[in-house]
């Protein structure tokens, strides 16, 4: 199982450079990635955990990581689809892939708050259609030499469409949620399924029925990968299962997310002092890789 690590862009950090020397670090320790979340606006759970601290642009930060690093993988856990415009995150996207030398995983959701939908412009009753769209035209156009698209909100044709990105067939599309709605779309058009904070018995139950929705829309369910993302600490949310506190609770329960086959924990630290980050992340490449790895 490999091992990824939040740059916590969400927490609300004074120092943004610490935030990027985190992600140095990661790669030197051996890390498999490093995410970046996706907000707006500070409101809702946002404005409850960080008030008005600094919450950062996740494609941004990762174009920085990028510079700064040379092979740890590069992720969004998670963009939310409604808030972008689905050509113009095609090109970001594409854009950064062939910058970092394929190393981009773009995470994606349909959003929850829905005072920042509709904000944003975006009805939240139609998040999903809009997402929907949004995946099937960024795949269109990174895979066809002549894209064409006639949907609900976009349709375009007869117009080339570069940079295509450096992996193939294209930038794995990981889908965040934990609903049946995300699961489905998870088996109709995505490369991993991707749920936050789930014990070990929900997750079970999501990823059968993720075999189930799979097979359903005519795909092997063994193309479909689950990975996880966790925090570490009190979740403050008792509906958010944690890794727990201690580095022998993270290894046991980090090694059950092995054991159920899951393919990549992404953890989070879960804090906003920033003098923790670093031991947190040592501790993990100390305790946790070695074992999850083997």
């Amino acid at each position: 199982m490999k091992i990824g690590y939040s740059l916590s862009n969400n927490q609300g950090m004074e120092d943004v450079q610490g935030v990027i020397d985190l992600a140095v670090r990661a790669e030197e320790l051996g890390f498999d990635s490093v995410w970046a979340s996706e907000h707006v606006f500070n409101v809702s759970y946002v404005y409850d955990r960080i008030g008005d601290k600094p919450y950062y642009e996740p494609l941004t930060m990762l174009t920085y990581v990028a510079a700064y690093t040379k092979t740890i993988g590069l992720g969004t856990s998670v963009l939310v689809l409604p808030y972008h415009n689905p050509i113009r995150l095609a090109k970001v996207a594409a854009t950064l892939d062939v910058l970092s030398g394929g190393r981009l995983m773009l995470g994606v959701g349909v959003g929850v708050i829905e005072e920042e939908l509709e904000a944003m412009g975006s009805p939240y009753a139609e998040r999903g259609a809009i997402s929907d769209e949004t995946i099937a035209i960024m795949i269109e156009l990174w895979t066809k030499e002549d894209p064409s698209f006639h949907g609900k909100y976009h349709s375009f044709s007869g117009m080339k469409f570069t940079p295509k990105p450096l992996q193939k067939p294209h930038i794995p599309i990981i889908i965040g949620g934990t609903s049946k709605a995300a699961i489905r779309r998870a088996a109709r058009s995505g490369t991993v399924w991707h749920p936050t904070a789930l014990s070990p018995d929900v997750l079970a139950q999501g990823m059968d029925y993720l075999k189930e929705q799979a097979v359903a829309a005519g795909r092997d369910p063994s193309e479909i990968a689950v990975s996880v993302s966790a925090a570490i600490g009190n979740t403050h949310n008792h509906d958010r299962y944690s890794l727990g506190e201690d580095p022998e609770e993270i290894l046991e329960r980090s090694q059950k997310y092995q054991e159920m086959g899951v393919a990549r924990l992404v953890v989070s630290p879960n804090t906003r002092d920033q003098t923790r980050l670093l031991p947190i992340m040592e501790m993990l490449a100390e305790v946790v890789m070695p074992a999850v790895q083997s």
